[in-house]
């Protein structure tokens, strides 16, 4: 019997260089039974390498990945077997027919003779690509060669899937059936997932991974990163009445940060836009009672609660701290660029 702690995908330690860059930087997570979580960064964070590597696709420099028991590097074999892997380019062969192809793909996956008929026709009812079966693949367009993608992923119904981008060229339409198809696969699946569309992920994700520059930034539910946040609000202010004396009275109202900007829409209505600090409920309603007393008009009063893109921009751009060990070995020179520049100055004395 596999014991509980085996039961999810444990990534320590990982790393990837390329040459002397470091794309990948010692990260560790886990990934929970019947789990979606979200993996986030900006272009160039790590997010396709670090997938590649937890399938299994790209050798790792660094690290381990365990998958329900099984080392990637150690048992490969028995690893990928529990793993369904939707690359952000699918890997499809434009000359094969859709069956064709899915026939293919359950061949290589070692779905058992007397089942891949039947597993064939499961998954392409599950995405919807019953109607093109009989065509060539370089004849869909990009929505189905996505959908054709995502199918061999799910063939052998493999435990694990991995999704990098898999709604990448679909229609608004087919975006909500995948999401849909996503959030059904929880219930026998855990799934990593990744998106740069913010809103689908805080959709169907349980948790997020966020990641820059090969670094970890944070690791929470979306819940709780919003939350984390809730000090960094903005509120919107709209009065007709004294600009000054409402200036006044927003800048000595405990827990304003700062007024970061005031628009003049004309006949004494001026709208303002502030930076809190603290409980805004209580600084709204500090700041509505004293315009009250002052005679100024409120039009409209509302604050920006923080969401999944306000803590994603946040984090990607806060500054890692890093430890007194790394700082040093980023300061001191590779040995081979201190020869380099040895032998320029040997070079340039000889001249």
């Amino acid at each position: 019997m596999i014991g509980k702690e085996q039961l999810m995908i444990t990534i320590e330690n990982l790393t990837k260089y390329y040459g002397n860059n470091r794309a990948v930087n010692h990260i560790s997570f886990t990934i929970n039974d019947n789990e979606i979580l979200g993996f986030l960064g900006p272009n160039g964070a790590g997010k396709s390498t670090t997938m590649n590597m937890i399938a299994g696709y790209l050798p790792m420099s660094d690290g381990t990945v365990t998958i329900y028991g099984a080392d990637i590097t150690k048992e490969p074999g028995k690893a990928k077997r529990n793993i369904g892997y939707l690359p952000e380019i699918p890997p499809v062969y434009p000359d094969m027919k859709v069956k064709e192809y899915l026939s293919f793909c359950a061949g290589l996956k070692r779905v058992p003779r007397g089942e891949r008929k039947n597993e064939i026709e499961r998954v392409m009812k599950l995405l919807k690509i019953k109607d093109v079966e009989g065509k060539l693949i370089r004849n869909l367009s990009k929505g189905y060669k996505q959908r054709v993608g995502f199918a061999q992923a799910l063939l052998g119904n493999p435990k694990f899937l991995i999704l990098d981008e898999p709604t990448v060229g679909l229609d608004p339409n087919q975006v909500a059936e995948v999401r849909a198809i996503i959030k059904d696969l929880k219930n026998e699946h855990s799934v990593i997932f990744s998106s740069h569309i913010l809103s689908e992920v805080s959709a169907i994700c349980d948790r997020v991974v966020i990641i820059n520059k090969g670094d970890i930034r944070a690791i929470d539910t979306i819940e709780n990163l919003e939350r984390s946040f809730v000090n960094s609000l903005v509120l919107h202010l709209k009065v007709k009445g004294s600009k000054s004396k409402t200036a006044s009275i927003i800048e000595t109202t405990k827990g304003v940060k700062e007024i970061t900007s005031i628009d003049d829409e004309g006949n004494d209505i001026y709208s303002f836009t502030v930076q809190l600090e603290g409980d805004a409920d209580a600084i709204r309603d500090s700041i509505m009672d004293d315009c009250l007393k002052n005679h100024v008009s409120i039009i409209e009063i509302f604050t920006d609660k923080p969401n999944l893109e306000n803590v994603f921009i946040e984090l990607i751009n806060r500054p890692v701290k890093k430890s007194g060990l790394q700082e040093l070995l980023d300061e001191t020179p590779d040995e081979s660029e201190a020869d380099a520049e040895d032998q320029g100055e040997e070079e340039k004395e000889e001249e």
